[in-house]
């Protein structure tokens, strides 16, 4: 079997995976993961993500890469999905069907979606999913939103205003002013 669940005697590698894969892509300076992080979050009392390790066929004791992922939920189909958020397979172990055996393992671990980014610039990457017939989803863009980034209190932050009120969703955001899912079809779900 080529893949197998990561336990946490792969925490090192995982570690040593994602920086590799941060290098990659460029974004080496925002890989900050500890492998102390990694442990907490993906081994811990209350995993946030799971890993799948791809073990190379001379080194059944080696990793040669891995998909990290997460159960989705799609409101629209009404059951769940996967979340890839890291597919990486070492340069040397490439070529090999490793990295189509880890999205396969993910493919049979649920009959809703599996989604994940690409950056635009990875041909290779892009090329290797349209292959195994992937398509990218048309007319979504995705956000993101940094804790330090957080603006004004919003109606549904535990703290706001409406919250003491047991009001979930307020005709008005703090300041009187409009504007959410509360106040028709003007604005869409992130998530389906």
């Amino acid at each position: 079997m080529p893949v197998r669940p990561a336990t946490v005697a792969d925490t090192a590698e995982i570690t040593v995976l994602i920086a590799e894969l941060a290098a990659y892509e460029r974004l080496a300076h925002e890989a900050v993961a500890t492998e102390a992080d990694i442990e907490h979050w993906l081994f811990g009392p209350d995993p946030a993500a799971r890993v799948t390790v791809a073990v190379p066929d001379d080194d059944p004791d080696g990793v040669a890469g891995m998909a990290l992922w997460f159960t989705t939920f799609s409101t629209f189909l009404g059951r769940p999905g996967i979340w890839l958020e890291d597919l990486y397979v070492r340069p040397a172990h490439r070529g090999r069907g490793l990295g189509r055996a880890l999205l396969d393992d993910l493919r049979a671990r649920t009959g809703g979606r599996v989604e994940w980014a690409v950056l635009d610039w990875n041909e290779p990457a892009i090329a290797f999913y349209e292959g195994i017939g992937a398509e990218p989803v048309a007319a979504w863009t995705r956000y993101r939103w940094l804790p330090d980034r957080s603006g004004p209190r919003t109606p549904f932050s535990p703290q706001g205003p409406d919250h003491r009120r047991g009001n979930p969703l307020p005709d008005r955001l703090p300041g009187g002013e409009t504007g959410g899912p509360w106040d028709g079809p003007t604005t869409s779900s992130t998530t389906t």
